[in-house]
């Protein structure tokens, strides 16, 4: 796992890894940048009742406050549907460098199974993170692993998502299956490696980009 980290953090640079990267995180703050302008005009009409002429300024730091916490919580959910979108490309330029017997025979992931996949990837997430935070809520209070539940339930997220990514290019649906169910402990410690990027200031904004080229260097390794 740590090989494949510094060979993904090494081709950061490739031309095709850099347009994604670029891409996915001005996609990706464009949701958030685009997601508070209603909220800004439901602050607005909320306070001015209360606060007459002053509602906007108030309204315009609630909803930056509101927006950095939503960043902060959601952008994993965010990043990874949307990078989801475009990790054919991240996966094509991994396998051209380094397996490019593996490239000449993948299968191009269409941009609609593509996007498929990077919704059903933010559905999962937000859904399971949704009914465990009673969880996260007990451990919080009672000073229990909370971060380290959150990782857990992350890694195992990643796992699936990060692998899909890849296996869609060699695998019908049916061999996808069960690939998972072969690599299911293997794959837990690369969705546990990329959450714990997601929690690390600078690396987290990498984070998307270097989980589906780790994922790629791990599928091929293990089939090879």
């Amino acid at each position: 796992m740590v090989r494949a980290f510094f060979l993904s953090f090494a081709q950061l640079g490739d031309p095709a890894i850099r347009r994604v990267l670029i891409r996915s995180l001005a996609v990706t703050l464009a949701i958030f940048a685009l997601a508070g302008v209603p909220l800004w005009f439901a602050m607005r009409a909320a306070l001015t009742g209360w606060l007459g002429a002053q509602a906007d300024g108030w309204s315009a730091a609630f909803t930056l406050v509101v927006e950095l916490l939503a960043l902060w919580l959601a952008f994993r959910a965010v990043a990874v549907a949307v990078v989801g979108v475009f990790a054919d490309d991240i996966v094509a330029a991994v396998e051209a460098r380094h397996y490019p017997h593996a490239l000449a025979s993948g299968r191009p992931v269409s941009f609609a199974r593509g996007t498929a996949m990077g919704l059903g990837s933010a559905a999962r997430v937000i859904v399971v993170n949704l009914i465990l935070l009673p969880v996260y809520i007990v451990l919080l209070v009672t000073g229990v692993g909370t971060a380290a539940a959150f990782l857990l339930v992350n890694g195992w997220l990643l796992s699936r998502d990060l692998g899909d990514m890849v296996a869609a290019r060699h695998m019908d649906r049916v061999a996808m299956r069960r690939w998972r169910k072969a690599t299911g402990p293997a794959r837990f410690l690369l969705g546990l490696a990329v959450a714990t990027l997601f929690v690390v200031p600078g690396l987290n904004l990498l984070a998307p980009v270097l989980g589906a080229s780790m994922a790629t260097h791990f599928f091929h390794r293990r089939q090879a």
